[in-house]
């Protein structure tokens, strides 16, 4: 291939994937992943296409293990939400470059790291690098709607694809100031997703006598105010304590985490409140499909958010208290995510040597993610250390946040060099020697 930079390279990569529509549903990955076979082939990678669907493949590449060192899988997804061309300034899968920013659905979430860790992975191959155990990149299918195409398949059916011992993905790499104190958020767990139903029961009636019928509707309305008003008692996990800890602060008792979270400003209290507890808020509800009919059943769909220590015992305890008894019951609906990798070891290592030469005065924190991304599979599967690692400072945290699922959406191209820049010190890092 012809000779660039590597920021030239990660640039043009990216563009290309974004002017593929990969929007999920429908996916069509199949594309992105053929794109990248044939750019990683020029550097002498070989890659396979995995697909459960002809339409929706994985891509999965390796540069063989010298050794019985350990395995690093660098993570990507290659859909993306939806766009309204409408509400966007520049068409959203134009991969404009403009005033230095690189415009486009999934530019952050997150075609960028997808381009960086293919850039990474080739143009280390090119420089003849010999890993001490396999360096994997996979491109992943269907990673934002999660119905079994992409990494839980690939786990369950093609385990050997994507086993592996340290795994770099998404979800962290934002560079806050906290008391002139710059930080690098490396998110080492996630909450677990845990939705549930509260299903509440009246009787049905003529909605113009409605004095004669229990409405449903109405029962849920107190119930509903409840649930939008709990707020349980606080807990510290260790991810809070351990970015406490990089500002120099010793965690207070729990009873005092939620002052001294709001303490920090604005930013950081956006971040931490979610990480003190487990987090409940109404989203959908369904009652009488006809107007004049009172119902007597209503159910109310709670999208709930545990932290990764907590069980779904533990929290329905919690939920039944803060609510009255009643004609009422919860079910669980699902529970996926709420797994955590240690903030020690080679990849911890890797991460906080690259902050210290990238910015000496800056460190690195871990957090634990509100959400939750793929990194969990491997967790449960196999027991990886995976992290959410995509470090950007070019453009501030609080902004990218509102591109992201959003209109406009854009990354600077110097936060692409440094994800690349990463991604090569991560595997060098880790993979480099005996």
């Amino acid at each position: 291939m012809a000779v660039v930079s590597l920021r030239e390279e990660a640039t043009e990569l990216l563009r290309a994937l974004i002017r593929l529509d990969t929007v999920n549903p429908p996916g069509n990955e199949t594309l992105a992943a053929e794109l990248l076979r044939d750019y990683l082939a020029e550097s002498g990678v070989q890659a396979e296409l995995i697909a459960k669907v002809p339409e929706r493949a994985n891509l999965v590449a390796r540069l063989p293990g010298r050794s019985d060192g350990p395995t690093l899988l660098l993570l990507s997804h290659t859909d993306t939400v939806l766009a309204d061309p409408g509400e966007w300034q520049r068409d959203p899968w134009s991969g404009d470059v403009v005033d230095g920013e690189i415009w486009g659905r999934g530019a952050l979430d997150m075609k960028g790291q997808v381009a960086a860790a293919a850039v990474a992975i080739a143009s280390l191959a090119r420089d003849g690098f010999e890993p001490a155990g396999d360096l994997i990149y996979v491109a992943a299918a269907d990673e934002e709607v999660g119905a079994g195409f992409g990494l839980s398949w690939l786990c369950r059916e093609h385990p050997d694809a994507v086993r592996c011992d340290l795994c770099v993905n998404e979800g962290g790499g934002e560079r806050i100031e906290v008391g002139g104190i710059p930080l690098y958020l490396c998110a080492t767990a996630e909450k677990m997703s845990s939705p549930f139903r509260l299903r509440v029961r009246g009787t049905s009636g003529h909605a113009s006598i409605g004095a004669l019928a229990d409405n449903a509707l109405v029962k849920a309305a107190r119930l509903i105010e409840l649930l939008g008003e709990f707020r349980p008692e606080p807990r510290l996990i260790p991810e809070v304590a351990g970015l406490l800890r990089a500002l120099g602060q010793e965690p207070p008792a729990p009873e005092d985490l939620l002052d001294r979270a709001r303490s920090l400003g604005g930013e950081v209290a956006e971040l931490l409140e979610p990480l003190l507890g487990m987090t409940v808020a109404p989203t959908v509800i369904h009652a009488s499909d006809k107007r004049n009919v009172i119902p007597a059943l209503c159910d109310v769909v709670c999208d709930c958010r545990l932290l990764p220590e907590q069980t779904q015992a533990e929290a329905e305890a919690a939920i039944r208290a803060a609510l009255p008894e009643g004609d009422w019951e919860l079910e669980w609906l699902e529970g996926q995510g709420g797994t955590r990798s240690p903030a020690a070891g080679p990849l911890w290592e890797a991460a906080a040597s690259f902050v210290a030469e990238t910015e000496p005065e800056a460190r690195l924190a871990p957090v634990c993610c509100a959400g939750f991304t793929d990194s969990h599979w491997l967790r449960e599967a196999f027991g990886t250390v995976s992290y959410g690692f995509f470090p950007a400072r070019a453009m501030p945290a609080d902004e990218a946040a509102k591109l992201i699922h959003s209109a406009d959406e854009r990354i600077p191209v110097d936060d692409l060099e440094l994800g690349v820049r990463w991604l090569r010190h991560a595997a060098l890092s880790t993979l480099g020697h005996d």
